[in-house]
């Protein structure tokens, strides 16, 4: 696995696997490897889940055989990195998604899944997911997806939105006049923490943005901000997506 992995600089490393169907297989090996790791070193895998069609994807392959065998749900907590404001039985929730492609089916107990109520009170209900990260997840997640949005925001965090300057606090909620809505996000300071953070890029559409990203000086768009040097974000691209990066 490791083998796909290059070192672009100091905050961002990239795997470009194969096509579609070779980089989805990758990116399950991959979580499952962080989860082993994980468990063996503190006994729990604690995960924050993305939004998105490449997320569903990987999550049903997942949740399927024969890697599902790999994993013990009762070792397994589930967490968000962004919610829509609605409830989450409705189409566009990204708790629901998840939980269809496949994780309602684990058996994962019910306390381990903390899902981001976003359709009510979400001033209120971003500063109580801000406390419980507090208390259940001190030392970052073992494992943080995020996928790329064509106008470059990641979770919800939306080019000239507030919470790109957020600084003390791990969640907000997030006010996205284009999208004339408010949504919840992790912050960057909380998704920078994470022991694994991992950006999932898939598709020909991708492809000049990624570009755009990876050779530009300048960081112009919000997921530019992801990645330190103490945990450099992985960035996981097919064919598709990385035709126009200069890879080895």
């Amino acid at each position: 696995m490791s083998n796909c992995i290059h070192k672009w600089d100091e905050r961002r490393n990239i795997a470009v696997p194969g096509n579609e169907k070779e980089t989805l297989t990758f990116c399950v090996k991959h979580i499952l490897s962080s989860y082993k790791t994980a468990v063996e070193q503190k006994g729990s895998f604690k995960v924050a889940l993305s939004g998105g069609s490449t997320p569903k994807a990987i999550f049903a392959l997942l949740t399927s055989p024969p890697y599902v065998s790999e994993m013990d749900p009762h070792k397994i907590h589930l967490f968000w990195s962004d919610e829509r404001s609605v409830p989450p039985d409705h189409p566009e929730s990204n708790y629901k998604m998840a939980m269809d492609a496949g994780f309602a089916r684990l058996g994962i107990p019910a306390p381990q899944i903390h899902r981001m109520v976003a359709e009510k009170n979400i001033e209120e209900e971003a500063k109580a997911y801000d406390k419980l990260l507090a208390s259940e997840v001190k030392d970052g997640f073992d494992y943080l997806m995020l996928g790329m949005g064509e106008d470059g925001h990641t979770a919800s965090l939306f080019p000239g939105t507030k919470a790109l300057c957020i600084k003390n606090v791990s969640v907000v909620a997030n006010e996205v006049p284009e999208k004339n809505t408010v949504r919840m996000t992790l912050t960057f300071p909380c998704i920078n923490a994470s022991k694994n953070i991992v950006i999932y890029v898939l598709g020909d559409k991708k492809k000049k943005l990624l570009h755009e990203i990876f050779l530009n000086k300048k960081p112009s768009y919000p997921i530019e901000e992801v990645g330190t040097q103490k945990h450099a974000a992985l960035w996981i691209a097919d064919k598709e997506a990385a035709e126009l990066l200069p890879l080895p």
